[in-house]
């Protein structure tokens, strides 16, 4: 069930306060001043163009202070819309200045200058006004008598009747003259809605409200709007930013209850939300009940990003006004914090706004810090697309003093050093050099000022002058071993001799084993068994066959021999070769058939037939892929004459499958597919000679079919 956070009827109001307000009569705007002074009211409105700021040329009628109150502006008795009566409160500021040589020779005053300083003083206040979705701006004319006019007292106030304001809107007033002789004042205020105010019977947008819950349900946020069947309302969401107009972001017109989704992730400070009868002017209300939710400063930070703007100005872009401080910082390549450069460079205090950078020329190394008074929460080196990745140049920071005294010093990670110290930097071993390209202009000028500046120097050239002594070095070296090898060249024939014994011993002791198992058909077949055998052992691989092994299999027995080189081979992570014959295809059919009788039907070398007692169980209860291959020759079988329950592991033909036969007994460590195949033409070749002799054997290939078929 969702967590409400707050109940809010319609409009905005923390902690409504019943008030009873002043009736302004009909819809014309008045100005009224206080005693003493003299206003005039602008027929209509002016543009809001606050203009820059100018030097006042004496005492001056300024802007000091704002004051609000709220008041109905009634057309009718029940027809009557909340207003902002703004007050103006102003002083003098500013001192005439006093000529130079009446100071110095006592000369009397010109009764023509005299007679301005004893004058009245006359002022244009601006009062903007902001509530969305309206905007206006009003000009009043303010005069004071030259009996009031003294430097830094306040001579009264001038009130403005009235801003029409939505019930719970959030207002903003600025307040500054024309020309522009200060800053401008501001103020912003959060109107109550029809619960703080005795106006139901005035307003007639607060006799209907429907009712507003704002909710949480896990990640999501409810909106829930309570009003009737049949009552058509509108509902705006929309980011009101500071300073500038609001951007609506969603809007639809709806009829009856709604419920109203938003994910998380949409939650921002500034987001508000209206709504409003569709009726005719109908007074819209604003409430924007996400200002301290953590979730929403968290996402407005996530949406916050630095734009560069030409040439030398900058923007944080964020959906909603971001209170923090910008400082410059220069990034070096290695990856280190960026060195911010305050001082010299000030800080900037930072909304939603854009900034001119104080620099006379841009620099990939030049990033932007944004951060709040808690930690930093953007960088941007907003020149690296345009002006290319970083560049590693030394950043010197000038400082200039009284009498022109001027010291330089290198920014690194460290701090700042000086040029000619004895530090034991980069900086202070290259300070001579660098004080010179300043000197010379070989500095790219970043900032210039009363105070100091910002040199940018290249380190391309010193960085190659140390390459340049590393490659003299390396040659130096080179020659040098070049005539040792020279004057002991047998001694260094003997030891490469020995290098490559190593090599091929160790390369010997890496690779894989692998147990050969064949059927003694002939003395041709042996023969190209034993071919295939020495090919695979150049490759290399540890081969285990019988043809090497006789004195131990006359010792030991065909079927201890087997075992013994099968667990070897096993447990060594080796493979087990299974070559396919018309022999040993009927020997395994025989297996299949009557294993008792097959077992003792064969020499006492016959490996192949006594190892079927032990291969043939691994077969049948599924334990023989990844540790048996099969292979056949090409034109000694046909591909279907294998035994179905060994086609359970890969069987290749070969040579035709020579690659992927090798790279299977090879392994995780086998070569790339150029070296296995130039591998597998090698062994190719190494087999072609016994191949063309088994087959040009008078009666082979007769001699082999028939005794299979008499074995079986």
């Amino acid at each position: 069930m969702p967590v409400p956070w707050f109940f809010l009827s319609l409009a905005l109001g923390r902690n409504p306060v019943v008030l009873s307000l002043e009736r302004v009569v009909g819809p014309q705007d008045t100005a009224r001043c206080s005693p003493g002074l003299s206003c005039h009211l602008w027929d209509g409105d002016v543009l809001c163009l606050p203009g820059s700021l100018v030097s006042a040329p004496g005492p001056m009628l300024v802007p000091t202070r704002l004051q609000t109150e709220l008041v109905l502006r009634c057309y009718k008795e029940t027809d009557c819309d909340l207003c902002v009566r703004v007050a103006v409160h102003l002083a003098v500021h500013g001192y005439w200045e006093e000529p130079e040589d009446e100071e110095k020779f006592g000369i009397a005053e010109d009764p023509e200058i005299e007679e301005p300083r004893n004058a009245s003083l006359q002022a244009h206040v601006v009062l903007s006004f902001q509530a969305y979705p309206t905007a206006r701006c009003v000009l009043l004319e303010v005069q004071v008598p030259a009996a009031l006019v003294q430097p830094g007292q306040s001579v009264g106030s001038v009130v403005f009747d009235c801003f029409e304001a939505a019930l719970g809107a959030e207002v903003r007033i600025w307040s500054y003259t024309q020309p522009r002789y200060q800053k401008e004042l501001n103020l912003t205020q959060q109107l109550p809605d029809c619960r703080g105010l005795e106006v139901r019977d005035s307003i007639q947008s607060c006799w209907a409200l429907p009712g507003l819950n704002v909710s949480a349900d896990g990640d999501d946020v409810r909106l829930v709007l309570d009003v009737p069947e049949e009552m058509r309302f509108g509902l705006s969401l929309y980011w009101n930013q500071v300073p500038g107009p609001a951007k609506p972001w969603w809007h639809r017109n709806l009829t009856g209850p709604q419920t109203i989704t938003l994910n998380h992730t949409d939650l921002v400070p500034c987001l508000c939300i209206q709504v409003w009868p569709l009726e005719p002017d109908s007074v819209r209300t604003s409430i924007c009940p996400f200002r301290e939710d953590p979730r929403a400063h968290r996402n407005l930070w996530r949406a916050a990003r630095l734009q560069l703007l030409p040439p030398r100005a900058w923007r944080l872009d964020a959906p909603c006004s971001l209170p923090a401080e910008a400082t410059l910082c220069w990034q070096a390549p290695d990856g280190g914090p960026c060195q911010p450069l305050v001082p010299p460079l000030p800080r900037e205090n930072v909304t939603v706004n854009a900034l001119e950078f104080p620099l006379l020329k841009g620099h990939p190394n030049i990033c932007v810090q944004v951060s709040t008074w808690e930690k930093q929460e953007l960088q941007e080196c907003l020149w690296a697309d345009s002006l290319g990745p970083l560049k590693d140049d030394m950043l010197l920071v000038e400082t200039r003093g009284p009498q022109d005294n001027r010291s330089l010093c290198a920014l690194e990670s460290s701090g700042c050093t000086p040029l000619l110290s004895r530090a034991s930097t980069r900086a202070a071993r290259l300070g001579g050099p660098l004080l010179q390209d300043v000197q010379s202009g070989q500095c790219l000028q970043l900032w210039d000022d009363d105070l100091g500046a910002l040199w940018a120097c290249p380190m391309e050239k010193y960085i190659h002058r140390r390459w340049a002594l590393v490659w003299l070095a390396c040659l130096l070296l080179a020659a040098v071993l070049f005539l040792l090898l020279l004057l002991k060249k047998n001694h260094v024939k003997g030891w490469l001799r020995l290098l490559k014994e190593d090599v091929r011993a160790g390369a010997a002791a890496r690779s894989r084993a692998a147990l050969l198992l064949y059927s003694a058909d002939d003395a041709g077949f042996e023969r190209l068994v034993g071919a295939l055998a020495s090919a695979l052992f150049q490759l290399p691989l540890r081969v285990a066959v019988d043809l090497w092994s006789r004195r131990e299999l006359s010792a030991q027995g065909p079927l201890a021999w087997f075992h013994a080189q099968r667990r070897q081979t096993l447990q060594e992570g080796g493979v087990v070769v299974l070559l396919f014959s018309p022999g040993a295809v009927a020997l395994c059919r025989e297996w299949l058939q009557d294993a008792t009788s097959a077992a003792g039907a064969h020499g006492p070398h016959d490996a192949f037939a006594a190892s079927l007692s032990c291969l043939l169980p691994d077969f049948l209860q599924g334990r023989a892929p990844g540790r048996y291959v099969g292979a056949y020759f090409d034109r000694l079988l046909s591909p279907d004459a294998v035994p179905a329950l060994f086609r359970s592991v890969p069987v290749f033909s070969l040579p035709s499958q020579l690659p992927d036969f090798l790279g299977t007994l090879q392994g995780p460590a086998a070569p790339r597919p150029w070296r296995l195949a130039e591998r597998a033409e090698q062994v190719s070749r190494a087999l072609q000679p016994a191949l063309d002799s088994c087959f040009r054997a008078p009666g082979t290939g007769r001699g082999m079919g028939p005794e299979a078929e008499n074995r079986t």
